[in-house]
């Protein structure tokens, strides 16, 4: 299903951004979700282009959440946590799913949006380097452009970074020449290219299509400085939050809130004061790529 006011930009030709939601429904705390959600849409629409929040809404799957459905959503009420495999289930058993990163690439693949905004990918674990994102294998096979901040800081970065490469995902710094560490600016680990602006993002996406080159473009952007935390203070958080993961046992889908949240902790919630400023900053971006695919679709 797609909403009345995404499916009218989409046939009016009008600039649209796909946004996921389960960094609502999962990955930010109650009411900071509110906030990201408000900040997010307000960047899009002050750049005249139109968000679309993807999710499964009682097993249809939603391009443009918004209304009650998206109050729900917010309040968590009863909403499960929706990756690419778990799409065909939720939609069989009439579920309410927030799409994750590698789910909300689906969606775009299904409905033909080619523009998504999010705050930090998937990627290598730490603890464990079989245990690997969707997230990543998603890229590989969805053209679709994604900004975001990198890949999230509780992840193993380099090998993240060595994944991508292998899956032939094509990373581009947006303004930088290191890959962001999703609180953090800087790494220390080499971008393969770098572009000053939306336009030139656009025409790197018309080339890799050109070439018949498959899977997404992955803008990376650093959190803005004034939020931006030390790559320093990140690191000795994230330890800390893996020693309290290894000692309660956690596994699966439940280690990425509960480091997220020990990070939050560590930092006196400075960490989430990032988030917020990083997911809107990269709406503001993806709606700049998304208004100059625009622009270039008008004049050929």
């Amino acid at each position: 299903m797609i909403s009345a006011a995404v499916r009218a930009a989409l046939d009016e030709g009008r600039p649209v951004v796909a946004l996921e939601s389960s960094v609502l429904a999962q990955g930010l705390p109650i009411p900071a979700n509110r906030e990201a959600e408000r900040r997010m849409r307000a960047a899009i629409t002050a750049r005249h282009a139109t968000p679309a929040i993807t999710a499964v809404v009682r097993g249809a799957v939603t391009v443009g959440l918004e209304g009650a459905d998206l109050e729900r959503f917010l309040r968590r009420e009863g909403v499960g946590k929706v990756s690419a495999r778990d799409l065909p289930v939720a939609v069989a058993q009439g579920a309410d799913g927030a799409t994750t990163v590698a789910a909300t690439l689906a969606c775009c693949v299904a409905s033909g949006l080619e523009v998504f905004a999010t705050g930090g990918i998937g990627g290598v674990h730490r603890d464990a380097p079989y245990d690997e994102s969707a997230d990543l294998a998603e890229l590989a096979r969805s053209p679709v452009t994604v900004v975001c901040a990198g890949a999230k800081s509780i992840l193993d970065l380099p090998a993240t970074l060595e994944r991508l490469e292998s899956l032939g995902v094509t990373v581009v710094g947006y303004r930088t020449s290191e890959f962001p560490g999703f609180f953090t600016a800087g790494t220390g680990l080499p971008v393969p290219a770098r572009a000053e602006s939306a336009d030139e993002l656009v025409a790197i996406e018309r080339a890799m299509r050109a070439l018949g080159r498959p899977g997404a473009l992955l803008v990376v952007q650093p959190p803005p400085a004034a939020d931006a935390l030390g790559r320093e203070e990140v690191e000795r958080a994230v330890a800390g939050a893996l020693d309290s993961a290894r000692a309660s046992g956690l596994r699966g889908a439940a280690v990425t809130p509960f480091l997220l949240a020990a990070v939050e902790a560590a930092t006196e919630g400075r960490s989430l004061r990032a988030n917020l400023a990083l997911l809107e900053a990269n709406a503001a971006l993806a709606a700049e790529i998304a208004a100059s695919r625009a622009r270039g679709a008008q004049r050929r």
